[in-house]
């Protein structure tokens, strides 16, 4: 069964925000590192501080934790509650997944960019900056990073349920 010029573009899509999403994790993990193991080095061999790098690592780390969310469903890595799914069908654990995926992700994940809409639109009104004095400006970038994370995992989520079966024919 050939699947449809719209369904394998979008799947196509979904496989290149993904490569996105992960190489945006590498670098702000790779950030991450270098900027607490600054911060320490600063503080406890020279006894000195820099906001700005705290600040830093702190927008890395919250990029990191909300591009995560998407990158980890798009591998199969999310977490599943299923004590005997071992002894199930294949053809039962896909459908159970589409229909966890369409009844719990999707309005999860929809509630929450409609739920912190107004926040962040207030945050981009004010070009929202850091709450340390002296921090860095662009908290409301960081910000931007859960609804785009959310639309992200909705859109790995469908693309889970598009994808063909394993062992099926993907062309």
């Amino acid at each position: 069964m050939r699947r449809s010029a719209a369904i394998t573009a979008y799947l196509g899509l979904c496989r290149w925000l993904d490569r996105l999403a992960l190489g945006l994790c590498v670098v702000a993990g790779l950030f991450l590192t270098g900027a607490v193991l600054a911060i320490v080095v600063l503080r406890y061999g020279f006894g000195t501080g820099f906001i700005e790098l705290q600040d830093s690592a702190a927008y890395a780390f919250a990029a990191l934790m909300a591009l995560s969310i998407p990158v980890t469903l798009a591998r199969g890595g999310h977490v599943r509650v299923e004590v005997i799914s071992e002894r199930l069908p294949q053809a039962y654990l896909r459908g159970a997944d589409a229909v966890a995926l369409v009844i719990f992700l999707i309005p999860v994940f929809g509630l929450l960019i409609r739920a912190f809409w107004p926040d962040l639109a207030y945050s981009w009104s004010i070009r929202e900056g850091s709450v340390e004095t002296g921090g860095l400006g662009g908290l409301y970038l960081v910000k931007t990073a859960l609804p785009v994370a959310a639309g992200l995992t909705i859109l790995q989520g469908l693309a889970q349920v598009l994808r063909p079966a394993p062992g099926k024919d993907s062309a």
